[in-house]
């Protein structure tokens, strides 16, 4: 038999040490390393019924191939690719109090109605809390079974006994295995669960959704660490100051990454926004310096934002750099190009923002920052019918942005008549006026 040796985990980034130490070498937390025991008896001989190993074409794909359960909430299946595919394994993650407990009771409840048996395992919240919140909601079925516990071994005899296709638990910080050592949250019993889950839906075929929280100070000991053993990651985003809130794809082994959802919190529960570009556009200010539309791409959807700036006056201190829904460091790097173009920022605070607490990666947006900004700080206004889209080099240069097309029929859907874009920008027949610029300057002017 083979001797158990001793290591300590981190249960904040799973780092690994040899020996017991009071901070982590890798993320720096203190107290975080907990003793784990590996090694044990010598494997044991091939089982009877065991897996083997056989070639391709022998591998049966059952009825049809891939099966596909279609949820019946457009936003949420357009991120997951078209609905939620048989066995897979699911991991939602966001911020407490989000919703993600309320987006995925709406689901499963979409599902029960359709007579698709559910199994909710609640680790959080007692039953009874659970049915309060369902009946505010309106769900109620009776192919929709729940389970407040936090053992896993209570879920094990739950899915054995109500044979469930599919099955949600909430959360995996929550639960733990009592065969396991290590507190329910840390990485070990995390892991641990995951990996359970995992077992479960491949070998029932039952498609499983994991609930992970991201803690307010950056801590995860969950989603993050979890990734590699799910097929598909997604995102629940929210600002505190909108109830707008944005479902994006970040894995997804069945469809396309990058796909986002826009859902909106209001008092009867969450409800899709299936014409995203128009909520986020419906409280936009006519007329008014240092507001400019853009398009942006989020997987394969055009969305409308609103890209609002505001230059302050002069001032002698060190001026303020704020930037909301765009990276920070981009901002800096366009008003270092604005100011080679004749634009003297440098001792003025700049603040940038997108409405509507959508944050945008793509540097597609670049030209209507510039713009917006420049707006801002000379006073003239933008029309209300231009979209503004482009990227901008280092030099001033206005390069293209991908599926262009795509962009400017979503805005001409929405009414806009004129867009200010690269030279490279080809023909369309959107019917927007297109007005081509070579460099960041002759758009300005």
């Amino acid at each position: 038999m083979a001797k158990q040796k001793s290591r300590y985990v981190c249960q904040q980034c799973a780092h690994v040490a040899a020996s017991w130490m009071g901070r982590c070498a890798e993320c720096g937390a203190w107290n975080s390393l907990l003793e784990e025991l590996v090694g044990g008896p010598s494997p044991r001989p091939k089982r009877p019924g065991a897996a083997v190993a056989r070639p391709m074409t022998q591998i049966s794909l059952g009825d049809g191939g891939e099966v596909r359960l279609r949820v019946g909430i457009g936003e949420l299946d357009r991120v997951l690719g078209g609905g939620l595919v048989t066995g897979s394994v699911v991991l939602l993650g966001g911020d407490p109090g989000v919703g993600k407990s309320t987006l995925l009771l709406i689901a499963m409840s979409a599902f029960a109605h359709r007579g698709v048996r559910v199994l909710y395992v609640s680790g959080e919240e007692s039953a009874r809390q659970v049915r309060l919140r369902a009946d505010r909601l309106g769900i109620a079925s009776e192919e929709l079974y729940l389970l407040a516990d936090t053992s896993l071994a209570a879920v094990r005899e739950a899915v054995d006994q109500v044979q469930p296709r599919v099955l949600v638990l909430d959360s995996v910080q929550t639960l733990h295995n009592p065969d396991c050592d290590g507190v329910p949250g840390g990485i070990t019993q995390v892991r641990e669960v995951a990996a359970a889950a995992v077992q479960l839906a491949k070998g029932r075929d039952i498609a499983t959704f994991l609930v992970g929280h991201v803690t307010k100070d950056g801590t995860l000991a969950g989603p993050r660490a979890l990734e590699h053993l799910v097929d598909t990651v997604l995102y629940f985003e929210g600002d505190g100051s909108s109830s707008l809130r944005v479902l994006r794809a970040t894995k997804n082994r069945f469809g396309s990454t990058g796909e986002i959802g826009m859902f909106e919190m209001r008092e009867d529960g969450l409800t899709d926004v299936p014409d995203a570009s128009a909520r986020l556009l419906k409280e936009r200010a006519s007329g008014a310096p240092g507001t400019v539309v853009t398009c942006a791409m989020e997987g394969s959807r055009p969305l409308l934002v609103e890209v609002q700036a505001l230059v302050g006056a002069n001032t002698n201190q060190t001026p303020s750099r704020t930037a909301v829904g765009i990276d920070r460091q981009r901002l800096s790097l366009l008003l270092a190009v604005l100011g080679k173009a004749g634009l003297p920022l440098s001792d003025h605070d700049v603040f940038v923002s997108v409405a509507g607490g959508i944050r945008i990666g793509e540097p597609a947006i670049d030209l209507a920052v510039a713009v917006a900004i420049h707006s801002s700080f000379t006073g003239q206004v933008v029309p209300d019918d231009l979209l503004v889209v482009g990227e901008i080099g280092l030099v001033g240069e206005l390069r293209g942005v991908s599926q262009p097309i795509a962009r400017l029929r979503e805005a001409h859907r929405h009414g806009f008549r004129q867009a200010l874009v690269p030279a490279s920008t080809p023909e369309d027949d959107s019917g927007l006026r297109l007005r081509r610029c070579a460099m960041l300057r002759d758009a300005l002017e």
